[in-house]
Parts: C-alpha cells; sequence; structure tokens
C-alpha cells in the first residue's frame, strides 16, 4: 500500500541543516497532526538524530504497528511543523510536549 503523504515532495523546503534521519508516525505525515510529542535517544544506526516525532493522538496499537512509522529526513517533519525547529538542537534525553491549541513546547 502506497503512502499519500500531506504535502508533496516539492513543497518541502530546506528549512534545518542536516542532520540525519528521525522515526515520525503517519499521524503527522499523512494526516497532517501537529506534533504533539517528541523525544531525543542515542542513535541506533547511522545518520539516525535520535529523535522520535508524535501527534500524541497515537494508541499503543498504532505503534506496534511498523507501516504506521517510517524513518524521514528531520528537515521533512520540520516541514510539516516548523514549531519543532527551535527544539532540535537539545540533546539526547530531552523531551518536549506542546501546550495543547499553541505551537508551545515544555521541557518534560
Amino acid at each position: 500500500m502506497s503512502k499519500k503523504f500531506k504535502l508533496k515532495s516539492s513543497e518541502i523546503k530546506q528549512l534545518v541543516p542536516a542532520m540525519g534521519g528521525c522515526l515520525a508516525t503517519d499521524r503527522i505525515t499523512v494526516e497532517g497532526l501537529k506534533v504533539g510529542f517528541f523525544y531525543r535517544e542515542n542513535p541506533r544506526f547511522e545518520n539516525d538524530s535520535g529523535w522520535r516525532i508524535f501527534s500524541g493522538t497515537e494508541t499503543q496499537e498504532y505503534l506496534d504497528d511498523p507501516n504506521n512509522s517510517a524513518v524521514y529526513d528531520v528537515n521533512t517533519i520540520a516541514n510539516y511543523d516548523p514549531a519543532i525547529i527551535a527544539f532540535l538542537d537539545f540533546p539526547i534525553g530531552s523531551e518536549f510536549e506542546r501546550k495543547a491549541g499553541t505551537d508551545i513546547f515544555k521541557l518534560v
């Protein structure tokens, strides 16, 4: 099954310097929801930024299905939700949660 992404590749602009890949769910890339929660862990593969990015609406069952997420360039996800850009240089171990209805994130 082919995914129909909310943004076309022609709509992706260079917003952040190259920093590798991140894991993000289809709730963001396909459904177009804003980022609700994201954290940075130790990278697991070459060119992994360590960022794991979620809408915050995903159930455990949804997350357990590998078809519902993929690895994307961090810049791609920044295009879906530019509010995360200010936090992308934070170190491993950082976790952020969006204040509902705003573009404000708090460190968790």
